[in-house]
């Protein structure tokens, strides 16, 4: 039989026998079903491949966010490489440290008089260079002030409460002692606010603060008296907390921010409710609208400025509250889409973020406008942003933020129309940033009483520092 060969030409198929023929189309029909099940393979292979490649992608733009293009926090960017430094002639020369030219020079304004405890008038009884007499004369003198710890700063009390006996009664009696001694017990107001301010505003453990006792002081004090002394501080500060709280759900506007906390292992969270002037902090196992409900009930009438996080949108939508959603965690989140292997939402971003810069370029420029003016203008950047935001690319993570639009995106401009309204959430940030490093130090709390200590301390320091008063001296009249 004469070899058949796969790419014959017409002619030779036409000198072929019957046989030769039906062995053909076997031999066809054999490799024709090799090459169906190979591309068959490699029709699963790539989608294998095109599903990997989009969990890459995926995983690529997870890993790329930071504090500017997501929620995340600026101590997670400090994995990120140094930026380049620029090259040739339009390198910047590296500033040098301390003062730069230019700047004026800031010095510290001297003690008044009425503060200082002593004088000290140095006289000169000759010439340091000749010897020869010399008179006082009218120019003022040199002064160097200088402050001093005192050997031991602190002074140490007994009283006594005598005892009397009544032979009518056959008892003895002892003297009443001052209210303000019974109730100060082994520390005095001052020491007990210290031990305070201490173990929250400076962040130290019991450990620290007997050091420092014993150290700077000379006293020794256990530690399970020092947890005495910061529950009787708790206690002290419970009556001005509840006022506070009381107070919330009347205020015309709130910021509030939640951040994570921990108690013996379980995860618990930190609620800010940041007012105009004081800030309350609230510790509770809830991250969901439960919370918002028990602190500002369901008719609380003002604005609450937030993020995006599904507990306020749940607590605007049940009870009908006025939002301000957060301005700069929307840009964060449209940043996000310009890092995106995508070009089309790449594209979407950038217009999108186009039109968050003429937002607030016509914000920056409130003060060149008159009311009218800027009234027109905000509201055309308003409506610009929001018709671009709205025409999304058949892609999920430009719907999701058209989406956004559609339902809230009145909640995002209520800043425009309400006075006094933040369009960003900075302050309850600023009020929370506080909290989240005596997290990282002190690593939560253990107890029920930890956490109300927490609670309170936390909003006593954050008010005072709002309504620029002195922890220190507001503990001491406290306790």
């Amino acid at each position: 039989m004469r070899p058949i060969r796969m790419g014959m030409n017409a002619a030779e198929l036409q000198n072929l026998s019957k046989p030769e023929l039906v062995s053909l189309i076997l031999r066809l029909d054999k490799r024709l079903g090799q090459l169906e099940s190979r591309v068959e393979a490699l029709e699963q292979e790539n989608a294998a491949l095109r599903k990997r490649n989009a969990e890459l992608e995926a995983e690529m733009a997870r890993l790329r966010k930071n504090s500017s293009n997501s929620s995340k926090p600026p101590s997670s960017d400090i994995v990120k490489p140094p930026k380049p430094q620029p090259k040739g002639k339009g390198k910047k020369r590296r500033r040098k440290i301390g003062g730069q030219r230019g700047h004026p020079k800031h010095e510290r304004a001297p003690f008044p008089v009425a503060d200082l405890d002593d004088i000290w008038e140095y006289e000169l009884g000759c010439c340091p260079n000749c010897g020869g007499r010399v008179k006082q004369a009218k120019a003022g003198p040199r002064v160097v002030q200088q402050v001093e710890v005192i050997k031991s700063p602190v002074r140490i009390e007994e009283h006594r409460g005598l005892a009397y006996y009544c032979s009518h009664c056959d008892k003895v009696h002892y003297a009443p002692l001052p209210p303000d001694v019974r109730k100060g017990g082994l520390l005095g107001p001052r020491l007990t606010a210290l031990v305070a301010y201490l173990k929250c505003a400076c962040h130290a453990s019991f450990s620290t603060i007997r050091k420092f006792l014993r150290d700077m002081m000379k006293i020794t004090i256990s530690r399970g008296q020092l947890t005495k002394v910061i529950r009787k501080v708790s206690r002290a500060l419970g009556g001005a907390y509840e006022e506070l709280r009381d107070r919330l759900f009347v205020e015309p506007q709130l910021n509030v921010d939640e951040t994570g906390h921990k108690e013996n292992g379980q995860r618990f969270w930190t609620w800010c409710f940041r007012a105009e002037m004081y800030t309350l902090f609230k510790i509770d196992p809830s991250r969901g609208s439960d919370v918002l409900i028990d602190v500002l009930g369901k008719e609380f009438n003002g604005v609450l400025g937030c993020d995006y996080f599904s507990a306020y949108r749940k607590y605007m939508k049940d009870f009908g509250v006025a939002v301000q959603f957060c301005l700069a965690h929307l840009i964060r989140d449209v940043k996000f889409l310009t890092t995106l292997s995508d070009r089309v939402t790449r594209n979407y971003g950038e217009r999108v973020l186009d039109g968050l810069r003429r937002l607030f370029r016509v914000i920056h420029r409130r003060d060149e406008m008159t009311e009218a003016r800027f009234d027109k203008a905000i509201e055309k950047a308003r409506a610009d942003l929001v018709t671009t935001a709205k025409r999304a690319p058949p892609r999920s993570e430009a719907r999701n933020l058209a989406k956004r639009f559609r339902q809230h995106g009145d909640a995002y401009f209520r800043f425009i129309t309400t006075p006094g309204v933040e369009p960003t959430n900075n302050l309850a940030e600023q009020a929370i940033r506080f909290v989240v490093i005596d997290r990282h130090i002190t690593q939560g709390t253990r107890s029920e009483t930890g956490r109300q200590w927490c609670e309170r301390i936390w909003t006593v320091i954050a008010t005072c520092t709002q309504q620029g008063r002195s922890v220190l001296e507001y503990l001491v009249v406290s306790a």
